[in-house]
């Protein structure tokens, strides 16, 4: 078990998913305007240099886990274009947000959303071209067994694109992200989304989480090879890649 799996929102016990699940519905409404002012915006851009790895493959059919609003998946549909993209997440309450912005855009025979258990996906084998995660898989109750499902579900030779918050490993950067995490970050995420815990869930899990070289093994053990990873904007984040 990886420590991140250990955490869970409001200090509950019993199943991590079903409290992450409600912790997300709970922030859902504002989880946009979080996210983007939080990170200053610069998120847009990880997701882009995320899906201009998957330029090459052009990839018909698509699955964005844990998609939450669903900002991955509509930057996905209009840089990449495929002819089907189901966006998954645990969270009712943030699907129903990205359905919102999916309407408005007119991506809705693109993108569709359905609820799954990433732990138990519905979908049959070698059954998609990509599969994408952004900001998710830290939150999954058995990092392990997620990942092995993403690479069960990918076809053969399919890629795998993953970003996720990370701990900056190089001085001054680390102290700075230290201070700005513990601090505003999570101050700034109760006074907007009236939740008192979820962003110092968010912290607490960023630094947990397996990252970098231990990443990759984790990665190769679930089943995937030819996998990378690159550091964004001084290790905030971390986009990995692989194929299966």
């Amino acid at each position: 078990m990886y420590k991140q799996e250990t955490i869970k929102p409001y200090g509950e016990k019993g199943d991590k998913g079903k409290a992450v699940e409600a912790m997300f519905d709970n922030i859902a409404e504002h989880y946009d305007t979080l996210n983007h002012r939080l990170s200053w915006n610069i998120d847009k851009g990880w997701r882009r240099k995320a899906i201009r790895y998957l330029l090459p493959s052009h990839p018909s059919r698509m699955l964005d886990i844990a998609t939450g609003t669903g900002d991955f998946a509509i930057q996905a549909a209009c840089m990449l274009h495929p002819e089907k993209l189901m966006a998954v997440d645990i969270s009712e309450g943030m699907m129903d947000v990205g359905r919102q912005k999916v309407a408005q855009l007119g991506l809705q025979d693109v993108i569709s959303f359905k609820k799954e258990d990433c732990m138990n996906l519905s979908f049959p084998s070698e059954s998609f071209d990509a599969v994408t995660a952004a900001f998710g898989i830290r939150n999954f109750k058995s990092l392990d067994t997620g990942l092995k499902e993403m690479c069960r579900v990918l076809k053969k030779g399919g890629r795998l694109c993953v970003i996720e918050l990370t701990t900056p490993v190089s001085f001054p950067m680390r102290q700075l992200f230290h201070i700005y995490s513990h601090t505003f970050l999570p101050i700034y995420g109760r006074l907007v989304s009236k939740d008192r815990d979820a962003y110092h869930y968010l912290t607490a899990t960023i630094e947990a989480f397996p990252q970098g070289e231990q990443m990759m093994g984790i990665l190769k053990q679930a089943g995937f090879s030819d996998v990378g990873f690159k550091r964004l904007t001084f290790g905030i984040c971390t986009l990995y890649t692989a194929v299966k």
